[in-house]
């Protein structure tokens, strides 16, 4: 009856009000950014095209613009998604953008640096050597822990999320080694995140929505997300986790992020074999 129709959309707009709009609107508030970036990006890109340009694993020629665009298109969204206590928008914000620049740092400096993983970058350090990698894994590890401890009181808790935010961060960017495996993960990864209930919900559905609005991109080999996107998107990941999971949850996604990273080579050429 259309009586009965009427009370049942005002039932579920009144119970979804916190839940699912919250949601769909940081959802598409990510896109909508991330795209507005991206495209802006492209038409003025800072410093010209040439300082952008990468050339991919098939030899083609690709811009970055995808990486900062989702890093900035996530950080915003999940920094004003409703109804998040300010702690938690500030450790978002701090987290993504942090994961972002130092991401953004090495996709610049490191460009010809063929030194990959843990190991090579903390070898270069022990012999005085710097490198953007070592700048980006004390970078990234120091803003999850500081992360962590806004989001969580007891310092083991807070531990364990701040590895869970760093982890995530390494994890997605283990995965970039083709066009649309770290993107396709993060879509993958924050989907059942979107399903649950408090800050998990928004904060899963920032970087799904900027991950989204660039996949056909990276997939179409015209953009490239980068370390900056792989490293913005996959802590903004670790963000929400950390938000669903109480101190059992997370020591469990600790621990296997720190397996994903110490396999971290075979890891990826399994996404390269896909």
């Amino acid at each position: 009856m259309p009586g009965e129709g009427r009370s049942g959309v005002a039932a579920w707009a009144e119970n979804g009000r916190g839940r699912m709009p919250g949601r769909t609107r940081t959802l598409l508030g990510a896109a909508g950014t991330t795209r507005a970036a991206y495209e802006a990006l492209r038409r003025r890109p800072p410093g010209g095209s040439a300082r952008w340009q990468r050339t991919n694993h098939a030899g083609r020629t690709v811009d970055l613009h995808a990486g900062l665009a989702t890093a900035a298109g996530t950080a915003l969204a999940a920094a004003t998604a409703p109804r998040l206590p300010a702690r938690t928008r500030t450790a978002a914000a701090l987290a993504v953008l942090a994961a972002g620049a130092c991401g953004a740092y090495d996709d610049a400096a490191g460009a010809g640096d063929l030194r990959r993983g843990f190991r090579a970058h903390l070898s270069a350090l022990r012999t005085g050597e710097i490198t953007s990698g070592t700048v980006k894994l004390f970078g990234i590890g120091a803003a999850g822990l500081t992360a962590g401890a806004l989001l969580r009181n007891r310092p083991a808790d807070a531990l364990l999320a701040g590895v869970v935010i760093a982890g995530s961060a390494h994890l997605v960017n283990l995965l970039d080694v083709r066009p649309g495996r770290a993107a396709g993960a993060v879509l993958a990864l924050g989907a059942p995140g979107l399903l649950r209930g408090g800050a998990a919900g928004p904060l899963s559905a920032a970087p799904v929505g900027a991950a989204a609005a660039v996949l056909a991109d990276d997939l179409g080999e015209r953009t490239m997300i980068g370390d900056a996107g792989a490293h913005a998107l996959g802590a903004a990941i670790g963000l929400a986790i950390v938000a669903g999971n109480g101190r059992t949850g997370l020591a469990a996604h600790a621990a296997a992020l720190i397996a994903a990273a110490a396999a971290g080579d075979r890891i990826s050429r399994a996404a390269a074999a896909l």
